[in-house]
């Protein structure tokens, strides 16, 4: 029988859409990457999908994640994200937890009862803890590097961290894992060189935050505030989530028979 998820059954075929449905994936970061992946796992018919993100929806968001609207600034990202996921799959079971992933939070989180892990956190340190412990707990987990300050979304790749270049949060990640004896790790990461940011102190965050009441973690604490845009962010999210559905629905072994 037709139903919402039946085009991609033509491609992954009734076992892959059943594996798809029993599987529980946690996405660590619902912005302009996190975002696109909690997207495309609902539409994939992922049947548990949990969000962590403590942040609320900002104006400058609007030009990058896919739940930032003018009706939507000023609330919290997992709610809205939950939201939109249940008006694709009344069916799914979605987990909205308003929770940073840090020192602070990374105990009271079982990453065991989740069969994949996304890491679209933007903060090295909490990268670095999330994936030790995804590792540690024997849990699939694929990363996104820096997809900031780009411009081309064809110059992403899915490697192995101990095979990335260019990106400099990939050098900084591989250093680090390395000292904390990580093995290996598949990332999504851009050949292209990262852009310098325009410096206009009229158009700054750092000096004209407009973040929204209630934001826990402000863009004025960073040390640099990246340049976003519509088409990169999203790009490097749906290659998180097509790695995602294709290992867990076992399409990657069918292709490779198929070759």
């Amino acid at each position: 029988m037709l139903n919402e998820f039946s085009r991609t059954e033509l491609l992954l075929g009734a076992q892959g859409i059943e594996n798809l449905h029993r599987a529980r994936v946690a996405v660590f970061g619902i912005g302009g990457v996190g975002g696109y992946t909690a997207e495309a796992l609902a539409r994939s018919g992922v049947g548990c999908i949990a969000l962590f993100d403590d942040d609320r929806i900002c104006l400058t968001n609007i030009n990058r994640q896919i739940i930032a609207t003018r009706k939507t600034v000023g609330r919290k990202k997992v709610e809205v994200m939950q939201e939109r996921i249940l008006e694709i799959n009344p069916k799914a079971q979605v987990e909205a937890h308003e929770q940073f992933y840090g020192p602070e939070t990374a105990d009271e989180i079982d990453l065991s009862a989740y069969d994949y892990l996304v890491d679209a956190v933007d903060t090295i340190s909490c990268k670095l803890l999330l994936i030790e412990r995804a590792k540690a707990a024997g849990v699939p987990i694929i990363s996104c590097m820096g997809a900031g300050n780009k411009l081309d979304p064809t110059k992403f790749e899915v490697a192995d961290i101990y095979q990335t270049s260019v990106c400099p949060m990939a050098r900084v990640m591989r250093n680090e894992l390395r000292k904390r004896n990580v093995k290996s790790l598949k990332v999504v990461y851009s050949k292209e060189p990262p852009l310098t940011p325009i410096d206009d102190d009229a158009n700054s965050c750092k000096y004209h935050c407009i973040c929204p009441p209630g934001t826990r973690r402000k863009c004025t604490i960073r040390r640099q505030v990246p340049g976003s845009n519509a088409f990169v962010p999203p790009v490097a999210g749906l290659i998180l989530a097509a790695e995602v559905v294709r290992d867990l629905a076992g399409a990657a072994e069918r292709g490779e028979e198929e070759a």
